[in-house]
């Protein structure tokens, strides 16, 4: 920490340091003077670097996008359309705060703009229609930023903690009162190698199959 204080400040430190405590405490704790002490400075010396909070917080959002590695041109839409969603999910697990963030800024950074671009040029090269290319879009992050927040809120990480929540549950219900959750507990979610991250690419399958339909239909 010493040897970090001693660095010169720039901006990029500063929207570093501020990825790191709202990865750690999340955004809602993030102030300009824990930022400063986590960067062994005063407050004032920020804003040589960003204007205000709200500066910090597109730089954060642009620091995620810049860490979702888009697919090569190469590839198919299918393919590329897949690859970017798996990359954004990680993005947004390793970040959980950034889902609620990612796309609110009303001046988004360098780093956002040319995901944004690179991901509807995908699809206009494959023949997408600009409003077909809209619809792609929507779509996809909806399912993306959706899912990544309801496997962040599941109450359970591992199989271990999985079968002890599921455990609890069924002393609390029983077959003949709720017959199906039982048979999905059993037959499925408990059963070895079950794991709900294995859900999104069903989804997302079903998803990009869909769109797929869309297209061909014109």
């Amino acid at each position: 920490m010493a040897e970090e204080s001693r660095a010169p400040l720039t901006k990029e430190r500063v929207l570093r340091a501020a990825v790191d405590l709202a990865d750690e405490a999340g955004v809602a704790a993030l102030t300009m003077r824990k930022l400063a002490q986590r960067l062994g400075v005063e407050a004032m010396s920020l804003y040589h670097h960003v204007a205000n909070k709200s500066d910090v917080l597109d730089g954060m959002v642009d620091v995620v996008f810049g860490e979702i590695e888009l697919p090569d041109t190469d590839v198919d839409w299918q393919t590329a359309m897949r690859q970017r969603a798996a990359a954004v999910r990680a993005a947004v697990n390793r970040h959980p705060w950034a889902i609620g963030l990612m796309e609110s800024r009303k001046t988004p950074g360098p780093a956002t703009l040319r995901h944004h671009d690179a991901v509807l040029g995908y699809l206009r090269r494959a023949g997408f229609s600009v409003e077909m290319a809209a619809h792609a879009y929507s779509v996809l992050d909806s399912y993306i930023y959706g899912f990544a927040m309801q496997e962040q809120q599941l109450p359970f990480n591992t199989p271990e903690e999985l079968e002890a929540v599921a455990d609890t549950i069924m002393q609390r219900v029983s077959a003949d009162t709720h017959p199906h959750f039982i048979e999905m507990a059993i037959e499925y979610a408990l059963q070895p190698g079950y794991a709900y991250a294995n859900e999104f690419e069903f989804g997302l399958d079903l998803i990009v199959g869909g769109i797929e339909q869309a297209l061909a239909r014109g």
